[in-house]
């Protein structure tokens, strides 16, 4: 089958789980015999890859390069900011960047026109808001079945305090959809609460992870020797409670004291973050990364006695199961896609700090709850691969097309 995808992310160029799921279902799909064309919109020169054929919306774009600062997750304000600080290093700023977030949207959604008249393809599967109008365009423009995939509705991103301009275009692309792919069922409750979508419109396919991935095997030790380690990792913004794992840390060291929190990521909520790790004499547990990526993520996994994901509204948290993966238990939010179908993991409402500390320093205290935990996390890890979540991507396809 032959698919034309519209995508912000796509790795190396991605901020956050969005470029990996979509690379990872590329990979799927590709294994299963399947032609990708994946759109993204700005193709660097030198960038190709093995599971897809790559193209880029400035490609097609002649009389105004998209040249974008845009990526996933971002909302206005960060947009804003972000142009704001281009503005300033004429060394970077060297093209037109769109003046706001919609303008970049219509950019990519324009170039649109041009590329479905040189690709071949029998189905269009489009990756969040940001491409849900190209992907309107290619079907209007060719007859063929749209599939949205929503990975985060606008609702989950704000903590329920959406940008209205936003949520309009996200709930026109999810209307114009002749299908849509949810991540989990949470997600899909979401989209039919907000969006008051027909339920047998949307179709749940869950993730999975890339098994083949070599830096599983790193093995690399925590470099805190007489500590215990609790990793967040993450981006650091409202939906994925970052606040709360400082709340739960202060409360961990009242019973563990020697326990080094690792704050792994990147975010508007960063500097609130630090304060209040500052404000509360909790400095010296505290160890901050900065944004990782790649094997880093890995090796942070690895050296972990623990990753807490507090999500507040995560529609999946595929890096829960990639924890799994590198042998490293996880806590994880009730208020997450993956924890309906993860078995072996501690789980807990977001906000119910006293579970969550007391789940944490069980798992800290008694080595024998970790280990069995440990050992059977990591065996169920391995039945999440990527050619079962492609194959039912095909399955709906099918569906689409008639066939």
């Amino acid at each position: 089958m032959k698919v034309l995808m519209f995508g912000w992310e796509f790795p190396p160029m991605k901020s956050g789980g969005l470029g990996t799921a979509c690379y990872d279902l590329c990979k799927g799909l590709s294994g299963l015999g399947n032609k990708i064309t994946f759109v993204v919109p700005k193709l660097p020169k030198d960038m190709n890859s093995d599971v897809a054929e790559m193209m880029g919306a400035n490609q097609y774009f002649k009389l105004e390069p998209i040249e974008s600062p845009l990526r996933g997750y971002m909302s206005t304000t960060s947009y804003s900011v972000t142009i704001e600080i281009l503005e300033h290093d004429n060394s970077v700023m060297k093209e037109n960047y769109g003046k706001n977030l919609f303008a970049e949207i219509a950019r990519y959604a324009k170039a649109a026109s041009s590329i479905v008249k040189r690709s071949d393809f029998e189905v269009i599967h489009a990756h969040d808001w940001m491409t849900y109008e190209a992907a309107g365009i290619a079907k209007k423009l060719t007859g063929k079945p749209f599939i949205a995939h929503i990975h985060a509705t606008e609702f989950d991103r704000t903590g329920g305090n959406p940008n209205h301009e936003i949520s309009h275009r996200e709930f026109l692309g999810l209307k114009d959809a002749d299908m849509i792919i949810a991540n989990s069922h949470f997600t899909k409750e979401n989209v039919i609460k907000h969006y008051e979508i027909d339920a047998d419109k949307i179709k749940v396919v869950h993730w999975g992870i890339d098994q083949d991935n070599p830096h599983y095997e790193d093995k690399i030790e925590s470099p805190f020797v007489d500590e215990k380690t609790v990793l967040f990792l993450g981006r650091v913004t409202l939906q994925k409670g970052p606040d709360y794992f400082v709340k739960v840390a202060q409360e961990v060291t009242k019973h563990v004291p020697n326990v080094k929190f690792v704050f792994a990521g990147s975010g508007d909520m960063l500097p609130k973050v630090i304060d209040e790790v500052n404000t509360s004499d909790m400095a010296d547990k505290f160890v901050f990364t900065g944004f990782l990526r790649g094997k880093e993520v890995h090796h942070a996994f690895q050296m972990a006695d623990l990753y807490v994901m507090p999500s507040v509204s995560e529609p999946f948290g595929l890096v829960a199961l990639e924890s799994m993966r590198n042998g490293t238990p996880v806590l994880m939010s009730k208020q997450s896609g993956v924890s309906e179908v993860v078995t072996h993991a501690y789980k807990v409402d977001f906000w119910n700090i006293e579970d969550m500390t007391n789940k944490i320093v069980a798992h800290l205290e008694y080595p024998a709850l970790s280990e069995e935990i440990q050992k059977n996390a990591h065996r169920e890890s391995k039945k999440f691969t990527l050619e079962e979540p492609a194959q039912k991507c095909m399955d709906h396809y099918k569906e689409a097309l008639q066939w």
